[in-house]
């Protein structure tokens, strides 16, 4: 078993220019900042599912043992700073059946959540705050749904403030009849609720040539799942009629980068969503509002927040973000274009980077595994770097292009281990090693092929029970 921290990844040679390597600097800055930050403010939480040998031998003793502590680190934590952000900052009772409770829609009627959850996405510090992105914390996220708060950005000129009223699509090109519809037109055609998850292809670009980032949040925060309302465009498309030949859509933004992509009509009539909702409630302005197009399974770029025009032709309109941009180099040299499609992936989100295991015992491994290509057949888990593999249970039911929760029962004996997940698709297609991987698409450019990571993630725990990030 190889496992390499620094320098080669299995004999390819790591290729930084001086703008690369500072930006992979940054981000690695940024998380450590943001990880000082966490544990300044609050007692780790990531001992939550973790059952250590000799500590207690009754696991509903040891959970309210370990709420208890938690509670009393947290009211001291609440009551010496500020509320974090989204939410409100109340005085926390001894003995909360003694005093009365806050009135019913005392703040106002949208609600907030609790003071003692801190979990908050963390941007890249590029040069500006309005070109960058912001991760999703997958540690912190129970379930399958991201919270919309912290559903991962991606912006090329900051975010529009839109009045829904004022907002239009304009549907022309190669149609029989070019049409403007308003948000309230949208809303009045019939529409469909699903649940699918969004990635940028760029998700873990600085992982091609060695483990950089330290957690999961960095790594793979790049992915958030939610559940879209919106008016599918087959429908738009029966409104203002295709012509012969059309093959190809336009979808433009409204943002001041007016960002494009190009996108097959294959694609658009299968299962293209315009989105208007997200989890039950409009759509958050950082997410698209008042309207995004939604391709379920495509890279995140082509999922065009702020919709205003869909231009329909008979060939791709090799905008910025398809030629210069959202690209694959291949092994020679090459470029790959229009691959659009997130292949399978899996991580284990718990335990992951920069988490301590307190001692050796029961740990209940769990992760996240999607593929663009349909849905989740099955996820398997290694604690030996890939020399075993052992299924994993699937603790929701698999939809097509949409994130599925999996967790396997490990019992670490404090020997150093090796944490790998694998997921199959439906398709039969099975997420590879980066070994694998390298061996297609080659090593070119500063980050190799920078899209497209989708290869197998290593956490390794050493003896004294931390977890770190790892190429095995």
């Amino acid at each position: 078993m190889e496992i390499t921290r620094e320098g080669n990844v299995q004999g390819f040679s790591v290729v930084y220019d001086e703008k690369s390597q500072r930006m992979a600097d940054e981000m690695v800055a940024a998380e450590a900042r943001h990880i000082a930050q966490r544990k300044s403010e609050e007692d780790c939480d990531c001992k939550d599912g973790m059952f250590p040998r000799g500590t207690s031998s009754s696991r509903r003793r040891f959970l309210f043992a370990a709420g208890s502590v938690a509670g009393m680190v947290g009211s001291t934590a609440a009551l010496a700073q500020k509320a974090p952000p989204g939410a409100v900052l109340y005085d926390v009772p001894p003995d909360p059946t003694k005093v009365q409770g806050r009135p019913v829609a005392g703040d106002g009627g949208y609600g907030s959540r609790s003071q003692f959850e801190t979990e908050v996405r963390t941007r890249f510090p590029t040069a500006n705050a309005y070109t960058s992105w912001s991760m999703t914390p997958l540690d912190k996220m129970l379930g399958n749904t991201t919270a919309s708060g912290l559903h991962f950005e991606r912006h090329h000129n900051g975010i529009p403030t839109i009045d829904p009223a004022n907002h239009t699509l304009f549907v022309h090109g190669m149609v029989d009849k070019p049409m403007k519809f308003t948000m309230a037109d949208l809303k009045r055609f019939p529409f469909v609720t699903r649940k699918h998850f969004i990635e940028c292809s760029g998700n873990g670009l600085t992982e091609w040539n060695k483990p950089t980032m330290k957690t999961v949040q960095g790594t793979h925060g790049l992915l958030s799942t939610s559940e879209w309302t919106g008016v599918q465009f087959a429908t738009i498309a029966r409104e203002v009629g295709l012509k012969e030949g059309s093959t190809w859509v336009l979808a433009e933004g409204s943002d001041a980068a007016v960002m494009t992509r190009s996108i097959p009509m294959e694609k658009m009539l299968k299962d293209a969503i315009l989105a208007y909702g997200q989890n039950g409630e409009a759509i958050r302005p950082e997410q698209g509002y008042p309207l995004r197009l939604l391709l379920p399974g495509f890279e995140g770029n082509t999922n065009i927040k702020w919709l205003r025009r869909l231009q329909v032709s008979d060939k791709p309109f090799m905008t910025r973000e398809e030629t210069s941009k959202y690209t694959d180099l291949l092994g020679n040299g090459k470029a790959r274009q229009f691959s659009m499609d997130m292949e399978a992936k899996s991580v284990i989100t718990f335990p992951s980077g920069d988490m301590k295991l307190p001692g050796p015992g029961f740990y209940n491994i769990t992760g996240l595994a999607w593929s663009g290509r349909g849905r989740v057949q099955s996820v398997d888990v290694s604690v030996d770097g890939g020399q075993t593999w052992y299924p994993a249970q699937l603790n929701v039911v698999a939809e097509p292009m949409c994130t599925v929760r999996f967790s396997y029962p490990w019992m670490w004996d404090g020997k150093p281990a090796i944490l790998q997940s694998r997921c199959t698709d439906e398709t039969g297609y099975i997420q590879p090693t980066l070994k694998q991987l390298i061996a297609i698409r080659g090593s070119n450019g500063p980050f190799g092929s920078i899209y497209h990571l989708n290869a197998i993630q290593s956490w390794a725990v050493d003896q004294s029970g931390g977890v770190t990030n790892v190429h095995a």
